[in-house]
């Protein structure tokens, strides 16, 4: 019965990550088209947003999603997520 609960938690956790993972992806995508930065940019600027502001990765990848699909971006994370598009930009050669 033990194992059986193991395998049960273990397998919610593989589909949190498998989720969590897909979100931040997917914002990965909107800030490489929107903010018109590489992909690998667009990690290192989700990591940079979800540092300076305290709030966690898949939590910030999923208000970029909603801001790609239309919604407005609170505050903090609007002045955060320009800082961090500025970052990047300046560490870009010319």
């Amino acid at each position: 019965m033990e194992e059986r609960e193991r395998l049960r938690a273990e397998n919610r956790q593989l589909r949190q990550a498998l989720a969590s993972h897909a979100v931040v992806d997917q914002a990965i995508g909107v800030l490489t088209v929107l903010g018109q930065i590489p992909p690998g940019d667009g990690f290192t600027v989700l990591r940079e947003v979800s540092q300076h502001t305290n709030i966690k990765l898949t939590q910030v990848a999923e208000q970029v999603l909603n801001h790609g699909q239309g919604a407005a971006l609170p505050d903090v994370l609007l002045g955060e997520l320009h800082a961090a598009l500025a970052r990047q930009a300046a560490s870009r050669p010319v």
